[in-house]
């Protein structure tokens, strides 16, 4: 298992400065993690650093509320896929899931899966499982499959809950082998990773990223 080809190394605190995004970069490409994921501020930056590395640049969108308008999501995802920006992690509108607005929240999702993929880039949904009952949970992977999403996340670390080997497996029950599903939040150790990833998770969004691959048994590292 390549582990460190799962892992979407993060730095989203609103504090966070060019130094450490600089640091972010360099990690990202010492050890060939599958992407940096930052706030669209930095992608440029991040793009020039990464030129050539086979490192993706990820950005979030709508985030971390998701309650920006679509037209607002579609248009920052645009820039950051201009920008250098190969994947976005945006948002999905829980106020809008949970209040029936199934359309809605389709529809929301489409917009920016049609920008993400008119530019070559991948998108993925955060469904927020924390903040969802099981039926939700289902609910929402299943619009963002329907809405052309390559992928479903488990949470944007910034409104509580975290990811489990429960919610995954129940992500992956959903949206089958033609999407990907992407485990974030409180994931730190090898052994979490480890754990999502034999759940159904094919990424990893971690701010832990090296900690977890120089975690690895030396069998597991061999790849970087």
């Amino acid at each position: 298992m390549n582990l460190n080809r799962y892992i979407d190394h993060t730095l989203l605190k609103p504090d966070a400065t060019r130094a450490q995004i600089e640091q972010l970069c360099a990690e990202g490409r010492q050890h060939q993690f599958a992407s940096v994921c930052v706030n669209a501020c930095w992608v440029k930056l991040c793009a020039e650093l990464l030129a050539g590395s086979g490192v993706n640049v990820c950005v979030t969108v709508g985030f971390p509320l998701g309650a920006t308008t679509t037209r607002v999501k579609m248009l920052e995802a645009e820039q950051s896929l201009m920008a250098g920006a190969r994947e976005a992690d945006m948002v999905l509108n829980i106020g809008a899931l949970k209040s029936g607005l199934h359309a809605f929240v389709r529809d929301d999702i489409a917009g920016v899966a049609q920008v993400c993929h008119a530019q070559g880039g991948l998108l993925k949904v955060i469904i927020e499982t924390g903040l969802l009952t099981d039926e939700e949970k289902r609910l929402a992977c299943q619009l963002a499959k329907d809405a052309g999403a390559d992928f479903v996340k488990t949470c944007s670390g910034f409104n509580g809950g975290a990811a489990t080997v429960e919610d995954v497996r129940l992500m992956r029950a959903v949206v089958g082998h033609e999407m990907g599903v992407k485990a974030a939040g409180g994931v730190r150790t090898y052994e979490a990773a480890r754990a999502m990833i034999e759940a159904g998770a094919n990424r990893i969004g971690t701010s832990s990223g090296v900690a977890i691959v120089l975690g690895a048994p030396a069998a597991a590292a061999q790849s970087y």
